[in-house]
C-alpha cells in the first residue's frame, strides 16, 4: 500500500496544479543556497584573507575547503531549506490531492496561517538539527548515511503524516493516530529519505512528502474514526 502511495504522489508531482509550487520551492531554495555561498565567500575574503597575504596557497587551500564544504552541506540541507519554502504551500497540495483523488469525501478543513507555518518551522528545525548531526559524520563512511537515512525517515514519516491528519482531526487525535501506526509512518518516512537521496530531484521532497502522506493519512485512518 505506501508504494502505490508513493506511486499515486509521483504520478501528480509534475501535474499543472503542482507546478507552481514546485518551481516555486526550487527556484527560492537554489536563490538562498547561492546568496549563502557569496554571503560566506565575502565574509571570507573580507575577515581572513587578509591576514594571509604571506601565504598565498594557503588562502587558495581556504577557497577549495569552503567550496568543498558548501557542496557537502547543500547535499545535506538542502531538502530542509526547500522545506522553510515549501511550508507555506503544503496547504495548496493537500488541497490538489484530496480533490484528485479523493473527491468524495469530505475535503480536509484549513489550517489557520500561523499554524501551517508554525508546523513548517518546527519540522524544519528538526530536520537541519537532524542533518547537521549526520554532516559531523561525514568521515565515518556508511555510519553518516544510516544515520542520516533513519533519523529523516523518522522526522519526515512524523511531522508530514501530522499535517495530513490534522486536516481532518484534532492535534490530539492526529497524534493518537499517528502513535497507532508508527511502524507504518515510519516505513512512509523512510521512502521519503531514500527520496531525498536522489540528487537533483530531492529539491521536490517537500512537494513529495505533502502529496504522498495525504495518501497515507487516507489509506490509515479507519472509517469509524472521528473526523473534526
Amino acid at each position: 500500500m505506501l508504494l502505490q502511495n508513493a506511486r499515486l504522489a509521483l504520478s501528480q508531482l509534475f501535474s499543472k496544479p503542482f507546478r507552481k509550487v514546485l518551481w516555486s520551492s526550487i527556484g527560492y531554495t537554489i536563490l538562498l543556497l547561492i546568496a549563502a555561498w557569496f554571503l560566506l565567500e565575502a565574509a571570507i575574503s573580507t575577515l581572513l584573507l587578509p591576514f594571509l597575504g604571506p601565504w598565498p596557497w594557503v588562502a587558495t587551500a581556504m577557497i577549495w575547503l569552503m567550496g568543498t564544504g558548501m557542496f557537502i552541506g547543500a547535499g545535506f540541507l538542502i531538502a530542509p531549506v526547500s522545506a522553510i519554502f515549501a511550508g507555506i504551500f503544503l496547504v495548496d497540495i493537500a488541497r490538489q490531492v484530496e480533490a484528485q483523488h479523493y473527491s468524495d469525501d469530505p475535503p480536509g478543513r484549513e489550517l489557520p496561517l500561523s499554524a501551517a507555518l508554525w508546523l513548517a518551522i518546527k519540522f524544519t528545525i528538526l530536520v537541519v538539527i537532524a542533518n547537521l548531526v549526520a554532516l559531523m559524520l561525514v568521515l565515518l563512511p556508511g555510519i553518516n548515511f544510516i544515520i542520516f537515512f533513519f533519523l529523516n525517515g523518522y522526522l519526515l514519516g512524523r511531522e508530514y503524516f501530522q499535517f495530513a491528519a490534522m486536516r481532518f482531526l484534532t492535534e490530539e487525535d492526529a497524534k493518537a493516530l499517528r502513535a497507532a501506526n508508527e511502524g507504518n509512518i515510519f516505513l512512509g518516512g523512510l521512502i521519503i529519505a531514500g527520496f531525498m537521496t536522489i540528487p537533483l530531484l530531492n529539491l521536490a521532497t517537500p512537494v513529495f512528502a505533502a502529496a504522498f502522506m495525504v495518501h497515507v493519512y487516507k489509506t490509515t485512518r479507519p472509517l469509524s474514526y472521528p473526523v473534526r
